[in-house]
């Protein structure tokens, strides 16, 4: 007996050390934790229990059979963070540079199958130099095998995708095809093909970091949802998100204890606003004094900037949040900002967390790039989104709610289950000036005439009382009370019950 002891823990100790304490040295001298050290960090302490660790690969190629290191290249199994289960794997770069083979593949979609059947989110953390090209197509087929639990496990349980090292090639429709993606700077990249064949090709000279790098994928291509300094600081992060998801679409998103009066008044709310209606103002100022404790988790920060997404709890409940920010292109919706709050939207929808909308919106952005662009469609996503939600919908329109941006941005028309306004809000068809030169055009010689004109349309429209006339707005409220309204309104909520009519799914203008 203890000789077979004593080879279970041989055998376990050749498996922690992966491709060798040689390539342990060289990852951490990238600045890289190892596959092992980055699930430690990730999940509670000692909860980590995992899944094949003996399992080598079957290639007898290229004299492949002379190396068949145990795990092949990815650690797997599932653990708590917070005491909350969670699955993930690890691709270990020590191995075969954490090249993906067939079995590889087979390791990571037992714990997707496992993670859909049982009801717990997936963690995947990719640092991996793509398909192992001794095994081929059976490589590639081990690819399509995890594409196809992505696709299956979709609005079932949340997946996260950490970037941690390379990412290239066919590997990148993974991470694509999951609900949030996050990177580390200066030592992860993706890209579909790299700098040299894109010089090959195209004779464009570009570096890896400049074509897939961190800064272009959260600023540029959207393509990630943030990026973090180090390994440590990114694990943290997604510690911190996966404490404001549900495990699954069949659970409610988790009740925390919180220290924040549900009822407490800010008063300095009441200023936020500037009289100037042409002066922008920070609008996570309020979202930040809206949460519990102050509490903010932004998904694509650098991305779409005239734009908020994000997650916060009120009364201990997460609750996603869609806010305008006048500070970047006077709040207006544009492609970029589109596309980023409608996926947003869909996925809170997917997973039941409730969303709460704080609106100030001049209109579309003008122009022949945007139109050229395909605006309509893309501006269509968000409005279907909203429309299509039947989470609970709060809005708060805090100042400017013009034309079909009004209605794009979870309107009383759109489903909107409550719908406040501030007295500063202003909703309308247009603004006052652009109204004005259109229903007295044969005045424009008269700029007394025009300004008065102006000022009248500002006295009549200007304002949230039409609309609150005609019930489109539930209520008119003073904006220190906004926590208490908006947090009653949600407790009103929570046993919302809403379907849409049966299809197989919807046609979106994707």
């Amino acid at each position: 007996m203890r000789d077979i002891l004593a080879e279970l823990e041989r055998r376990r100790t050749a498996a922690r050390l992966g491709g060798g304490q040689k390539r342990i040295d060289a990852q951490h001298a990238k600045g890289k934790l190892t596959a092992r050290e980055r699930i430690e960090l990730l999940l509670d302490e000692d909860s980590f229990e995992e899944f094949d660790m003996f399992v080598t690969h079957r290639c007898t190629e290229f004299d492949m059979e002379q190396s068949r290191p145990y795990g092949d290249g990815v650690v797997t199994g599932w653990g708590t963070v917070n005491g909350r289960m969670i699955y993930v794997f690890s691709q270990d770069f020590t191995v075969f540079g954490g090249s993906l083979s067939e079995t590889h593949a087979l390791k990571i979609a037992k714990i997707m199958d496992m993670a859909v059947q049982n009801g717990a989110p997936v963690v995947g953390i990719n640092d991996s130099g793509g398909a192992r090209i001794q095994e081929g197509v059976a490589s590639l087929a081990g690819y399509a095998e995890v594409f196809q639990r992505n696709i299956m496990a979709s609005g079932v349980v949340p997946q996260i995708s950490l970037i941690m090292g390379p990412c290239a090639g066919g590997a990148v429709y993974s991470p694509a095809m999951t609900d949030f993606i996050f990177m580390v700077r200066d030592s992860s990249y993706m890209f579909v093909t790299g700098p040299d064949v894109v010089k090959t090709v195209t004779n464009e000279v570009v570096t890896a970091e400049e074509l897939g790098g961190a800064h272009t994928h959260t600023s540029k291509s959207s393509v990630a949802d943030g990026a973090f300094e180090d390994d440590m600081e990114a694990l943290m992060e997604v510690r911190r998100l996966i404490d404001f998801l549900p495990l699954s679409n069949r659970e409610k998103p988790p009740q925390r204890p919180f220290f924040d009066d549900p009822a407490r008044l800010e008063p300095s709310l009441d200023t936020l606003v500037p009289a100037n209606p042409n002066q922008p103002y920070d609008m996570k100022e309020l979202i930040t004094k809206l949460a519990d404790e102050g509490d903010f988790f932004e998904i694509q920060e650098a991305f779409a900037r005239n734009i908020i997404t994000g997650f916060i709890r009120l009364e201990g409940s997460t609750v996603a949040v869609v806010a305008n920010q006048p500070m970047v292109l006077a709040g207006c919706l544009d492609i970029d900002s589109s596309r980023k709050a409608a996926r947003f939207v869909r996925f809170c929808d997917a997973f039941e967390i409730p969303i709460l909308t704080l609106v100030d919106v001049p209109g579309f952005l003008p122009g022949t790039g945007q139109e050229h662009g395909g605006v309509i469609k893309h501006g269509a996503k968000l409005l279907f989104a909203y429309g299509e939600a039947t989470v609970p919908k709060v809005t708060v329109i805090t100042r400017k709610a013009y034309g079909g941006a009004y209605d794009v941005m979870a309107s009383k028309h759109l489903r909107g289950d409550v719908n406040y306004a501030w007295p500063t809000a202003e909703i309308a068809v247009m603004g006052a000036k652009g109204a004005v030169e259109i229903l007295y055009r044969s005045e424009l010689g008269d700029a007394e005439k025009i300004a008065a004109r102006t000022r009248d349309y500002e006295d009549r429209f200007a304002n949230p009382f039409v609309a609150a006339e005609k019930g489109f707005i539930d209520e008119v409220i003073m904006p220190q009370s906004t926590r208490r309204r908006v947090c009653r309104a949600f407790a009103a909520l929570r046993g919302k019950k809403l379907s849409n009519p049966w299809k197989k799914h919807d046609n979106m203008p994707l």
